[in-house]
């Protein structure tokens, strides 16, 4: 049997992916092809690319057969079955259970493929309720791995010689909620440092600023392994369409925690989740948008052009027309892309350590994209000092 697993959305599903890999590759006894859609919903336009690699996939593996599973199987399950191109759905809940796919339920190896740095999950599901959201539909509740889980994850990239791990998960400083004594995400990564002191770089992917503890903030602010950037899941600098997205941080707040880290830590690199157009949103709380972008100096920006997903309180609400959202979308990008060239061209001349990957780029410390040798092998870490940017890209 050959086995084909297509990822969509988040680091959370690449995670998830290289284990269902590792899972249904040692499946010898298993007949026949096998494709494997991890799919998104987290927006419309995931939705709409999870049915466009269905159909790709389905086009190249005529003959294999197509599964269908993550958060889309949750949320758009009748519109999935309903398309020809599956053969069938497997609960995004029960997608590593070895009994989901009638297989073995020996440890999966994980196959690492291409990539140059160890994604690892320590927490799934949201306990929150978010107005925009159908994550909790798509994933459930939120639980955490124990400590002992993570660093035994760890271990296995580790052994493999990976320079970088990435701590993932839905709502990843909620990690440890739901563990005797409600530990905090500090000291997991605290532990795992500890565990691993030659490990030379460990990052967190997207996290909640309301969240963030004490522990946490301190390492953040001064621990070298603990990468210089921070991801927040900010979705808007409007106090009003926070409170109407039942966010639990005000635009005050991220301010502070933006601030306090760049006093503690200067070189430290935002990142940050922003929503276009979000019902009810006027001209004036698009421009309180815009200026949160100036105001952390958010250099790493995702903007997602607001769109309504099914069974949410925010698709009850007054909707913003769609020319106006993709107009505010293309403002949002164009202020985040001015901060981030004063940003790039603020790095020139200063060394940094890259971590090489394939295609002769990389991504150093603050996640600046640079260029580095293709003689470099993939995940190598590497010292380059910019000369110049080129493309969005730093070049020595």
């Amino acid at each position: 049997m050959t086995v084909e697993v297509h990822s969509l959305g988040c680091r959370l599903n690449i995670s998830e992916s290289e284990t269902l890999r590792g899972l249904l590759g040692g499946a010898a006894e298993a007949a026949g092809d096998l494709v494997v859609v991890n799919s998104c919903a987290v927006t419309a336009e995931a939705v709409r690319q999870t049915r466009q690699t269905i159909r790709r996939a389905r086009k190249e593996r005529p003959d294999a057969r197509l599964i269908v599973t993550g958060c889309a199987a949750e949320v758009e399950r009748e519109m999935l079955c309903a398309m020809p191109e599956v053969d069938g759905i497997v609960a995004n809940a029960a997608k590593l259970d070895p009994r989901a796919w009638n297989v073995p339920a020996a440890p999966p190896v994980r196959q690492h493929r291409a990539y140059t740095r160890g994604f690892v999950q320590v927490q799934n599901g949201c306990d929150h309720a978010c107005t925009f959201c159908v994550i909790p539909q798509g994933r459930g509740p939120s639980r955490s791995c124990t400590i002992a889980e993570v660093l035994a994850d760890i271990a296995v990239h580790a052994d493999k010689g990976v320079q970088e791990v990435v701590l993932t998960g839905v709502d990843l400083t909620s990690w440890g909620g739901d563990l005797d004594g409600a530990p905090r995400l500090g000291s997991l990564c605290e532990a795992i440092l500890a565990r691993f002191p030659a490990l030379p770089r460990l990052r967190l992917s997207s996290i909640d600023g309301a969240e963030v503890d004490a522990r946490l903030f301190e390492l953040l602010a001064s621990e070298a392994r603990l990468m210089p950037h921070v991801h927040l899941s900010l979705q808007h600098g409007d106090d009003l369409i926070l409170k109407r997205m039942k966010r639990r941080h005000s635009r005050a707040e991220a301010v502070t925690l933006v601030s306090n880290l760049k006093a503690r830590r200067p070189d430290i690199a935002i990142g940050a989740d922003l929503i276009a157009g979000f019902p009810t949103e006027s001209e004036e709380a698009h421009a309180a948008n815009l200026s949160i972008v100036r105001a952390l100096d958010v250099v790493h920006g995702h903007v997602f052009p607001y769109s309504p997903r099914p069974g949410t309180p925010a698709a009850r609400m007054p909707a913003v027309d769609g020319a106006t959202i993709r107009r505010r979308a293309a403002q949002l990008r164009e202020a985040i892309a001015e901060t981030r060239a004063r940003w790039l061209a603020g790095l020139i001349g200063q060394p940094l350590s890259v971590l090489a990957e394939r295609g002769g780029t990389g991504h150093a410390q603050n996640y600046a994209k640079v260029r580095v040798p293709e003689s470099v092998p993939a995940g190598t870490l590497v010292r380059v000092t910019p000369a110049r940017v080129v493309e969005g890209i730093l070049e020595a």
